[in-house]
């Protein structure tokens, strides 16, 4: 493909992208026939939504896994999708009520709680979704674990009113829980750009990146619950990025690295 057929194209892709066209390849559409065959896409999309899908790759050939493929010794599978995903998103797209039944950390299953389902969100930390949702009768924020939700049935619709002011609550508790930080990466790690932002793919982001110094930043948005996680990955992109605000990401750092220094008598950088 010559420069101009490379400009074509990408002119293309954007005027698609900007009305809500998105293309696939060949490849692509051959994975998505093969993994539409997987048990668990019956549970996670509607049996009109995979009709309609395999009618419009119905041409494409599908992947033979099982003769090029063994498994001897796998480990335990372990599904990302739970059953209860597309229910509760049903609920927070259409703005409804519903009453939930769950199991707390001691063991006991509470009584139906009425609720606002607010956010679906899955912890790449503990690889399981969380549902945070508003308690009509205690009037607090919850998050549960989808896995402790034994029963959700449907409620009737509450005021539109008393819904926004619950839906800015939520709003209000979650920012306030936001942390923020700013990663540097060194100019001469910059060909290495895909992978450090792939470390970093799960957090709310924007890159910028200043001509005179070479040097790209990265703004950070980041759950309080989740600092630990940030840290890991700072640690294993080592002297590759710099922490230049978030004092106690920076603190943590520096003692982790003090720690390990002392234990060779190095006791002073």
């Amino acid at each position: 493909m010559n420069l101009f057929e490379k400009i074509f194209s990408y002119q293309l892709t954007s005027v698609l992208e900007e009305h809500g066209t998105y293309t696939l390849t060949t490849q692509e559409r051959i994975w998505l026939k093969t993994m539409l065959d997987h048990p668990i896409a019956g549970e996670a999309l509607s049996a009109d939504l995979i009709a309609k899908i395999i009618d419009c790759i119905s041409e494409e050939q599908q992947l033979l896994f099982q003769p090029a493929l063994v498994e001897k010794a796998g480990s335990h599978q372990y599904h990302m999708y739970h059953t209860l995903i597309q229910p509760l998103r049903k609920s927070i797209r259409q703005q409804e009520c519903v009453s939930i039944q769950y199991e707390n950390k001691h063991g006991q299953v509470t009584g139906m709680q009425p609720a606002v389902p607010w956010r679906l969100e899955f912890s790449m930390v503990k690889r399981e979704w969380y549902l945070i949702w508003y308690n009509l009768r205690s009037q607090v924020a919850m998050t549960t674990r989808l896995i402790r939700i034994t029963q959700i049935e449907d409620l009737p619709a509450i005021e539109s009113t008393q819904y926004n002011q619950i839906q800015q609550y939520m709003e209000q508790k979650a920012t306030a829980n936001q942390h923020q930080a700013l990663i540097q990466i060194l100019p001469q790690y910059n060909i290495e750009l895909s992978r450090i932002l792939h470390a970093f793919s799960c957090f709310e982001k924007q890159v910028e990146f200043s001509e005179d110094t070479q040097t790209y930043r990265i703004h950070l948005v980041f759950d309080g619950s989740e600092t630990h996680y940030v840290l890991s990955k700072l640690r294993s992109l080592g002297k590759r990025v710099v922490v230049l605000e978030n004092n106690y990401l920076q603190w943590r750092l520096f003692d982790a690295s003090t720690k390990a220094l002392s234990r060779y008598g190095i006791d002073q950088i």
